[in-house]
């Protein structure tokens, strides 16, 4: 066919719409937002369609299917407000400058989303060699804990993990992570953090601030931490614990600005409260490690 021949034919909605690789209803919808004009009705007031509108309508589908919205495609093809006015029989306008700013808008919206998708992509690939909940977390916190046997780390540790990394960043979950490799290492260790962890968890409300119990529950957790720093440093993984820092600040590592951030600030930072009398246990045990 000629590009120069218009054919006179007008067909109903249903044809032109399987003409153009859409539905009735979209095309409806085009008409109310404006992006394509009412055609004609013929005889039985039936919508008309010519090959004008064929040829909008197919413009209209390829953009669409390029991603690009519909309120930007009706913007592309709008009419600008003419300085003179109109003669009786105008050359179509030429909308390319329009539709290559939008079409330079998408490029960008495109190149945004695609470094989204690989972002999500290599977090679903970490969760699936690593673990589904182990891979949540930051890859720096993820290559520490790499070496451990498979099952040591406990629920209630990813847990821990996961909460110290919002807090502190992931620096801070990273270093966190080295306490739990020292635990997973020593049954011993770990059965007096259990018992450590739950004399603190007693300290609730109805415990009152100057209950014997507060300060000798402080003076335990102050003892075990003696003992998990020297364990620590026993097997060497204080080292670690450096190299993270020294990471830190060779600007590899972020921490969330928090690096300076002492654990009872870091009470601030959730959102809910722990009783007086935890609070004080707390800020007994930091007594005692300033004094040691």
């Amino acid at each position: 066919m000629h590009p120069s021949f218009v054919p006179p034919r007008q067909v109903k909605i249903g044809d032109a719409a399987a003409f153009a690789g859409t539905t009735p209803r979209a095309i409806r919808h085009y008409h109310e937002i404006g992006l394509l004009p009412e055609p004609e009705r013929g005889g039985d007031d039936r919508r008309r369609y010519g090959y004008d509108d064929m040829v909008q309508l197919l413009w209209i589908r390829r953009m669409a299917d390029a991603g690009i919205a519909l309120d930007d495609i009706r913007d592309a093809f709008a009419d600008p407000a003419p300085a003179v006015p109109a003669p009786a029989v105008s050359a179509p306008r030429d909308s390319d400058d329009d539709i290559a700013t939008v079409l330079e808008r998408l490029d960008k919206t495109l190149v945004a989303q695609e470094a989204e998708l690989r972002r999500q992509r290599a977090a679903v690939q970490r969760m699936r060699t690593r673990g589904s909940r182990a891979g949540l977390l930051s890859d720096v916190v993820t290559d520490r804990l790499a070496n451990l046997p498979e099952g040591s780390l406990r629920q209630a540790d990813l847990d821990t993990l996961l909460v110290t990394e919002r807090i502190f960043g992931p620096l801070g979950a990273a270093i966190q992570a080295t306490r739990f490799i020292a635990l997973a290492s020593s049954p011993d260790l770990r059965a007096e953090s259990d018992r450590v962890d739950a004399a603190e968890e007693a300290l609730d409300d109805t415990v009152a601030v100057d209950d014997p119990r507060v300060a000798q529950v402080a003076a335990e957790r102050h003892a075990f931490e003696q003992k998990l720093e020297a364990a620590m440093e026993e097997a060497g993984l204080d080292e670690g614990d450096d190299a993270l820092l020294d990471s830190w600040d060779a600007g590899e590592i972020p921490d969330g600005g928090h690096r300076t951030m002492s654990a009872l600030g870091a009470v601030g930072k959730m959102p809910y409260d722990f009783s007086p009398a935890r609070l004080r246990c707390m800020e007994l045990a930091v007594e005692l490690g300033a004094r040691a």
